[in-house]
């Protein structure tokens, strides 16, 4: 059947805008694009370990069967999520199937009708599809900007006002001053959620995340841990207080009403977090490697076309979709796998090169693809 007209002719304007999103292939270039930012997906012994404890523990067992509240609650998710619990020294855990299912069931159920949402202008997408479910009045604040966070909040006297954020922002890869945002949440009695997405494994000892790295996990309410990334598996988690927790299992649709992960993916996140507690060379080793990206592209004189960020995602903004696709073939072309962020992914005349930036990439091949992007550019 033929898709509808309207349709069609979003497809022409996204074709039109040179914007329009395909699924890539698979390539074996030098990895610069993915979130897999200390080799955990490929490690195979969280590969063979993860196998090894169904065995030994007698799951075999392919699938959940159905929702938690029903047949899925199998025995390995109590056993993790303690132990994720305990590792963020925080009072409860509570798994969803993915970052995106955490962030839509938490904002979309938490929040009520009287109360109101403040969120920074970059959020992701999902925070922002959670918080267009919520029954609550929301309003977003310029970015990292706490000035223009407090203006807000002191028109809504004697409210419930939960302020959302993330730890570092997916598409920038700055963060906040969490100090100074934590102290003006306490002062206005509000409730801080963040996204930590992208320092699970990155920021801390032990990949443990920033806010937990600065000491501030007791003063925040609600700290949303994915595994898509640093834990290179999948699925996500919200750390909380016990009563946050049972009401998000009586609320929180996304978990309410879906199948819930298989043993093996239970088995694989309760291994990599256990890998983290032994993994701090590999994680000493993506530090050195995003300070030696830093350093090399200010000998470059790359610098003033690279947003400031010190985590694992590094941003060059090349204005323009077709410019900066045609700045990151030449890049693939030459064997390095870096993805260009396009209209209306970011705003137009903000698109930009993403490198992410991994424990295995060498001093060398952060050098040449610089280099490249140099004279590419200049």
């Amino acid at each position: 059947m033929k898709l509808p007209e309207n349709l069609i002719q979003k497809l022409e304007t996204r074709k039109q805008n040179n914007a329009l999103r395909q699924l890539p292939s698979f390539n074996n270039r030098v990895d610069f694009s993915s979130n897999d930012y200390i080799g955990f997906s490929r490690s195979e012994s969280i590969f063979k370990l993860a196998h090894h404890y169904l065995i030994e523990n007698e799951i075999i067992q392919n699938g959940a069967t159905g929702s938690r509240l029903i047949s899925g609650n199998h025995s390995l998710y109590q056993i993790t999520e303690s132990f994720i619990a305990e590792f963020h020294d925080a009072e409860t855990a509570l798994i969803f199937n993915s970052g995106y299912d955490a962030n839509v069931g938490f904002f979309s159920a938490v929040p009520q009708r009287n109360d109101v949402i403040l969120y920074d202008e970059l959020s992701h997408a999902s925070i922002r599809d959670g918080i267009s479910m919520s029954n609550a009045k929301s309003y977003k604040f310029n970015h990292n900007d706490f000035e223009d966070l407090e203006r807000l909040i002191i028109k809504f006297p004697d409210t419930n006002i939960y302020i959302v954020t993330e730890t570092v922002f997916s598409m920038d890869g700055d963060s906040p001053n969490l100090e100074e945002l934590v102290e003006l949440s306490e002062k206005h009695n509000c409730y801080l959620v963040v996204d930590e997405a992208h320092t699970l494994g990155v920021f801390g000892e032990k990949g443990e995340g920033l806010v937990q790295y600065l000491s501030l996990h007791n003063r925040i309410f609600a700290r949303i841990m994915t595994f898509g990334k640093g834990l290179g598996c999948h699925g996500a988690v919200v750390l909380g207080s016990i009563e946050l927790k049972e009401y998000l299992v009586n609320f929180a649709r996304s978990f309410i009403y879906t199948t819930g992960l298989s043993p093996h993916s239970v088995s694989t996140i309760l291994v990599a977090y256990q890998h983290l507690e032994i993994e701090k060379a590999t994680i000493e080793k993506l530090r050195q490697n995003i300070v030696f990206f830093n350093q090399q592209k200010n000998l470059l004189g790359l610098k003033p076309m690279f947003v400031r960020s010190k985590s694992a995602i590094q941003s060059a903004i090349i204005p323009g979709n077709e410019n900066v696709k045609h700045i990151a073939q030449q890049l693939q072309d030459k064997g390095f796998d870096v993805k260009p962020i396009l209209s209306p992914t970011v705003p137009e005349g903000q698109e930009r090169l993403r490198f992410c930036i991994h424990s295995y990439n060498s001093e060398e091949e952060i050098n040449q693809v610089l280099e490249l992007l140099r004279d590419f550019v200049f």
